[in-house]
């Protein structure tokens, strides 16, 4: 703790700053998003910066300069859910979960905007030297950023999303980049690349038409009309985007400089286990299997043929299993499964005796596993667990299983395969490249902050992309042009050509006709 604190200082003051008054806009009520948000707060608060937190998480124990807002009226996501909310998922649940967003969104936008938090920051006519704010299903935050006449850094809990790259200058690679909800790798076919071109394209103009129109008038009522830009020109002076994304495990995509990959700074803090899960672990002869399906989904709910099919696949194994089950007792329960109430994930990840981690593929524990190196069996439920569950898979270090296809012997079979040696040899591959960086995702993410205040909104990694307009951004005119002249030049020569032909073969003709 001490050495991170001394880091961090260090790093502010090779800035050659003094401390920047920084706020963190974070409406959405979503308490795995705002785990990966915190660590760069409190690391800016560490470094000797005055931090105010609008959110609906106030910290417990906030070091000095931390200091919260909280945001009241809703409830908060972080709330466990049933399996049954996931029993039907149609073809095209994809755009079902972005309207889903959108509802969230614009809930979490009226609610903020109206609150006594946004009022106080208002209110107290601070001079912020940056904005810290979340960019996910609303941007109605960038009013707030707009008022206080601050640059602002966009965070992202997940990769950047079909709206977000227009922004910040970035390249929209549909034949490669899968986009949200898809469950794809880079390695799409024919097929998959038609499905991710028509998705990407439709979920930026669905949040153009929807997100963006909700934003805009919701900004309209609290302000007045005319009194913010459009939302749509204050997302094209987004400073950065912070994102929850790795190369060594989500795939190299072409970043711009305003991009930078924070993927797994959450992951520290590492406490000690109590006395009997440490002696569970470290007595395990033949490794763990260790079970979570995060903190949104009870694993209690799972209807009754599952869990026994789960069960009766767990029973084969000599592996010793853990697994977090909100509840006292687990029916059909085989005497090598241990169950708790809640665990330490991390600290139960990263421990050498874990073989096997059965997730939902959530991006927190993806990440985590990713830096333990531990093969995964993922069985995503909404959102980006697909990509997510689809990205392990893809590199070697993990088993996608679909909900729907849960049996005893499907399990065991996902089990079996990423027990195999060659699975957690790739998982060790991806474990070495997600930790060895040349500074920490926690160091590179203060320094950055420092730098976009120091520069008043880091104007030279600003791409001329995002003032261009999508006929000229795409070369579509240059195409017309190109194609246009290359039919008029062969049309030309075509004519030309028929023209002398069809001269020559006519005097032919009536000079023969004259001879005879």
């Amino acid at each position: 703790m001490l050495l991170r604190t001394v880091i961090l200082v260090a790093l502010a003051l090779s800035q050659g700053t003094e401390a920047y008054k920084v706020l963190g806009l974070f409406p959405h009520p979503g308490q795995s998003h705002f785990h990966f948000f915190q660590p760069v707060l409190k690391g800016l608060a560490e470094a000797g910066h005055e931090v105010t937190v609008v959110s609906h998480f106030p910290e417990k124990n906030p070091p000095a300069n931390y200091h919260d807002l909280p945001l009241a009226g809703m409830t908060s996501l972080s709330d466990s859910v049933s399996f049954e909310l996931f029993e039907y998922r149609p073809g095209f649940g994809h755009f079902m979960e972005f309207f889903m967003l959108y509802t969230w969104g614009k809930e979490a936008c009226a609610n903020a905007l109206n609150s006594t938090a946004i009022q106080t920051v208002l209110d107290s006519k601070v001079q912020y030297d940056l904005i810290l704010v979340e960019q996910f299903n609303s941007d109605c935050m960038l009013g707030i950023a707009h008022q206080l006449n601050a640059p602002y850094i966009g965070l992202s809990s997940c990769p950047l999303m079909p709206w977000h790259y227009e922004r910040v200058g970035n390249p929209t690679l549909p034949a490669y980049v899968p986009a949200l909800f898809m469950g794809y790798t880079e390695r799409m076919d024919f097929s998959q690349r038609l499905a991710n071109w028509i998705t990407v394209q439709s979920f930026k103009a669905l949040y153009s038409w929807f997100n963006d129109a909700a934003a805009n008038k919701l900004l309209s009522e609290r302000f007045g009309q005319g009194a913010i830009p459009d939302v749509r020109e204050l997302q094209q002076r987004t400073a950065m985007m912070f994102v929850n994304q790795h190369y060594s495990l989500s795939g190299a995509k072409p970043l711009s400089p305003a991009v930078l990959e924070i993927g797994g700074i959450h992951i520290r803090d590492f406490r000690p286990l109590d006395a009997d899960l440490q002696q569970l672990l470290d007595t395990a002869d033949h490794g763990v299997i260790y079970i979570s399906w995060g903190s949104m989904i009870r694993a209690e709910t799972l209807p009754a043929e599952k869990r026994d099919a789960i069960l009766k696949a767990l029973g084969r194994f000599k592996q010793r299993v853990i697994w977090k089950w909100e509840n006292e007792t687990l029916p059909n329960q085989p005497s090598n499964v241990h169950i708790r109430k809640w665990l330490p994930q991390r600290e139960i990840l990263c421990h050498p005796k874990v073989r096997v981690f059965m997730s939902h593929g959530g991006l927190l524990g993806s990440s985590e596993a990713a830096y333990c190196g531990v093969p995964v069996v993922a069985t995503p439920m909404y959102g980006d667990q697909y990509n997510n569950a689809a990205a392990l898979a893809n590199r070697g270090m993990g088993v996608v299983l679909a909900y729907e296809d849960i049996t005893a012997d499907s399990v065991y079979e996902a089990l079996r395969k990423v027990l195999e040696p060659e699975a957690m040899e790739h998982a060790k591959q991806v474990s070495f490249s997600y930790r060895n960086r040349p500074q920490s995702p926690l160091e590179s993410a203060v320094w950055w902050c420092e730098h976009v205040a120091a520069t008043g909104g880091l104007p030279l990694a600003q791409s001329y992309s995002s003032e261009l307009p999508w006929y000229s951004y795409h070369q579509f005119d240059v195409y017309i042009v190109t194609i246009t002249f290359l039919v008029l030049y062969h049309s030309c020569w075509i004519w030309l050509f028929k023209r002398v032909c069809c001269r020559g073969v006519s005097g032919f003709s009536d000079e023969k006709l004259k001879t005879n």
